[in-house]
């Protein structure tokens, strides 16, 4: 085992060394022996951002459950680590045992967000592992990459060896179990790969070939080998009371993005707004039971020592038994002196009332996000709320003592007119007239009004994955629109960065061509991307020009029904059916119900669980 010296003396030259020392409270400390199966498990960001990420929590604890395995934790190194790591020729680590990341049986990068994938590189470069696939010898890790991102893999299809398609507790199990018989074996890698495409979930880009036409687009995509499937099938936990969910949660040293317990609540979201990527590759919702979330509390809770607890989900308001459970959990919060975080709530009566006993003494600022100005752009983005809900969901708050609101919008989204930009001004405006409309001692204090907007980046296995996205002059003009058209002093604007999202949509929709692109954004320096103050357009630009990559071609340029697109081998369970019919709907200004008022046929019901089954 190789393990790496990391000397005081070199800890004490770098910001926050408590990234780097692992042997925090409830990670784990094995005894290693020849049999074990050695995974590290990499969030490509800085510490503070992994240890945040729930995701990392189950699978970290899920694989340790097993006495053959030892999962251990690597974050990129921030930039005066790496500078003293190459200085000094040290290579990239765990945190549990400081082993160098080429001691692992298999190296996990989990894909949460297209900015994140240039660390990738420079993870693999910093471990002194080859980037490309094909340049890895026998005694190189296996790369393997899961995540919301990799329902598209393409993009790193050939740096990566096998990509996870679906929940992690589904399918790893059988992976390791083929590692041990084959790594008994004394077969090679590509034994083992080809072991693993009888394996559901697993995409194994070294099987498939892509060829295009004159024009650039896809002309068809195969497999290569005839066990190779046509088209992979993500993988779902069916019963997520008995699903493995830790008792226990890393505590991390310094403080976290999220610095608390989390408490996963269901998995999927009936809404179906038609931008949210999210909302399609995690259907269908399943949900645990109040008995079983009151269980994980009480067990995270003591095991941790937080003071505060968050609800995960995509949308908490969803809960079947939100009432009864919120109840009950804030009984046990009272009694251990815990807050409550509720992220992701309709804002209605009940939603308020709840808000108001879990925040009784300190008023956090509220949230909403209607996304769209004007009702019709509601519509056409598939919203399903009215300005009505919105205003007097305000009120509401208002006359519960919140002063502090923020607001998210999209910009740039399909059918957007600059009547519709100008609606996102009017309606902050009737908030804050809202405000302003309630007996004054009702108030507290000041309005502090914050509109945030984001750029729309279409994503694959949406609705709208066949939309153009606007240029960067476009999305800075509806910025510059919107900041002149707001009126009023209490009204703060805040917009997302327009460069970004150009290659975010770059990357989210890329071929196996943009590979390209990122190796030579890397080789250009480009990490730590998704860090505003990190990121250099110019050197993407230069790195697009390397690469023969335009991005106009992967971000503005509005795809036809029948063209290949470069994730059509993956399937999530909906079909590409139900999302031309959504896209067509909204071309006409057309809602479609949620999932409990009525099954809109997406398709996702032949896996055989969810909601849609249950009704």
């Amino acid at each position: 085992m190789i393990q790496v010296n990391l000397p005081d003396s070199i800890l004490n030259q770098v910001d926050k060394p408590a990234r780097y020392i692992g042997g925090e409270l409830n990670s784990y400390k094995k005894t290693i022996t020849d049999e074990m199966i050695r995974f590290a498990f990499c969030f490509p960001d800085v510490y503070e951002v992994g240890m945040s990420h729930l995701g990392m929590q189950i699978l970290y604890h899920f694989f340790n459950r097993r006495e053959d395995v030892y999962c251990e934790r690597v974050f990129a190194p921030w930039l005066d680590m790496e500078k003293l790591m190459r200085a000094h020729d040290i290579s990239l680590f765990s945190l549990e045992t400081h082993t160098c990341l080429k001691a692992f049986d298999f190296i996990g990068f989990t894909l949460q967000y297209e900015m994140s994938y240039t660390n990738i590189l420079n993870m693999l470069e910093l471990a002194n592992i080859p980037l490309y696939s094909e340049e890895r010898s026998e005694e190189d890790p296996i790369i393997i990459a899961g995540g919301p991102c990799a329902y598209n893999p393409e993009p790193l299809a050939p740096f990566i060896d096998i990509f996870y398609i679906g929940e992690g507790e589904v399918s790893y199990d059988e992976l390791f179990d083929q590692y041990r018989v084959w790594k008994a074996s004394g077969g090679s890698k590509k034994e083992f790969l080809l072991k693993l495409l009888d394996v559901e979930g697993l995409y194994i880009p070294t099987f498939y070939e892509e060829i295009y036409h004159e024009d650039g687009t896809i002309k068809a995509k195969y497999p290569t080998h005839p066990k190779a499937k046509e088209h992979i099938q993500k993988v779902i936990v069916k019963d997520l009371d008995n699903v493995f969910y830790p008792s226990v949660q890393i505590v991390p040293w310094i403080q976290a993005v999220h610095d608390r317990v989390a408490l996963e609540m269901f998995r999927g979201c009936i809404r179906g707004c038609r931008f949210c990527q999210a909302g399609m590759i995690y259907r269908p919702v399943r949900q645990k039971s109040k008995e079983k979330l009151m269980e994980h509390a009480k067990n995270l809770l003591q095991a941790t020592g937080y003071e505060e607890i968050s609800l995960a989900s995509l949308s908490t308001s969803d809960y079947e038994d939100l009432q009864s459970f919120s109840e009950e959990l804030m009984d046990l919060c009272e009694n251990e002196f815990v807050n409550i975080s509720l992220p992701s709530l309709r804002v209605d009566a009940f939603s308020v009332n709840l808000m108001q006993k879990v925040q009784e003494v300190r008023k956090s600022s509220l949230t909403f996000a209607p996304e769209a100005g004007s009702q019709r752009l509601r519509d056409v983005i598939n919203k399903n709320i009215s300005e009505d809900e919105i205003l007097n969901g305000c009120k509401l708050a208002f006359e519960g003592g919140w002063n502090r609101v923020k607001l998210y919008f999209m910009l740039g989204l399909p059918g957007e007119t600059t009547e519709d930009v100008r609606e996102i001004a009017k309606l902050s405006e009737k908030i804050a007239n809202t405000y302003y409309g309630i007996e004054k001692e009702k108030r507290q204090g000041g309005l502090k009004l914050v509109l945030s907007t984001s750029c729309f980046v279409p994503k694959p296995f949406t609705p709208f994955q066949w939309a153009g996205q606007d240029s960067t002059q476009s999305f800075m003009e509806k910025h510059n629109l919107l900041k002149n058209t707001i009126n009023k002093k209490q009204v703060r604007y805040n917009h997302h960065d327009a460069k970004t999202s150009v290659l975010e949509a770059v990357i989210a929709r890329g071929d196996r061509r943009v590979s390209k692109l990122i190796y030579e954004a890397y080789k250009n320096g480009c990490i730590f991307d998704s860090w505003g103050e990190h990121f250099h357009y110019e050197k993407w630009e230069q790195a697009a020009q390397n690469a023969n990559i335009d991005f106009a071609f992967y971000a503005t340029r509005e795809r036809q029904y029948d063209e290949i697109l470069p994730w059509d081998h993956i399937d999530i369970g909906v079909t590409k059916e139900f999302l031309i019919k959504e896209n067509e709907k909204s071309k006409l200004v057309l809602t479609t119900p949620n999932c409990k008022e009525k099954c809109s046929a997406c398709g996702v019901n032949g896996l055989g669980k969810g909601v849609c089954n249950e009704n």
